[in-house]
């Protein structure tokens, strides 16, 4: 076994020990590959080991590389989960296929354009700042709402929440209370966990995690 699908099996098997002791199925987590700042040559041996779900923080970058990945591999699903400008709308909607960083009628007006003009939609997350940090992109929590009742009637696939917990700081009550937020509002899908926390926010509900240097040898 490569050294990259043995770190991809690692992952996955931490998955399915955090699922099983939370009384989920591993099945029902999606690792979503985090590649920011990889190359192609980082990128390839995942895809051997039979990574299908990647994530970017950035639409050139994204630009750089995926187009012709995606049609070497075209089984690839492609997740923007940094901050997303509303000029950089057009372009997100040609590459992705799932945007974990909605936050702002803005820029869910120029997705929902963007999509009217491309005649595709990308699933989105809400992104809720659950710290009520000021650098921190995410709706706020009162704000939560209306802006779900916002997305719900527009045409964009609403695939559920995301957060990102403070740094320094203990995940689990986070996670637990977008869990929480998920609950009192309908929502069945979850964006949580990174390498340092994801077998938490597993534990905690997440349906997606998003995993980078936990694959990578640095």
């Amino acid at each position: 076994m490569s050294e990259p699908a043995t770190r991809i099996a690692d992952v996955r098997d931490q998955i399915a020990r955090a699922a099983k002791a939370a009384r989920r199925k591993a099945g029902d987590v999606t690792l979503v590959a985090v590649t920011k700042q990889r190359g192609v040559e980082q990128i390839e041996p995942l895809i051997a080991a039979g990574v299908t779900e990647f994530g970017e923080n950035r639409v050139q970058e994204a630009a750089e590389k995926w187009p012709s990945l995606r049609r070497d591999h075209p089984g690839i699903r492609l997740h923007m989960i940094g901050r997303l400008q509303s000029n950089k709308a057009e372009e997100a909607v040609e590459l992705f296929d799932t945007i974990h960083s909605l936050d702002r009628p803005s820029l869910l007006d120029a997705l929902v354009a963007a999509g009217n003009k491309a005649g595709r939609f990308p699933d989105v997350y809400v992104q809720v700042n659950i710290g009520a940090e000021e650098q921190k992109g995410g709706v706020t929590i009162a704000g939560l709402p209306p802006f779900l009742e916002q997305v719900r009637a527009s045409p964009l696939p609403f695939s559920g929440l995301m957060a990102m917990p403070p740094l320094g700081r203990q995940p689990g009550p986070y996670f637990a209370l977008l869990a929480e937020l998920a609950r009192r509002h309908g929502v069945t899908g979850l964006s949580m966990g990174m390498s340092s926390d994801f077998t938490t926010a597993v534990m905690l509900g997440a349906t997606a995690v998003r995993v980078g240097s936990a694959l990578f040898e640095d």
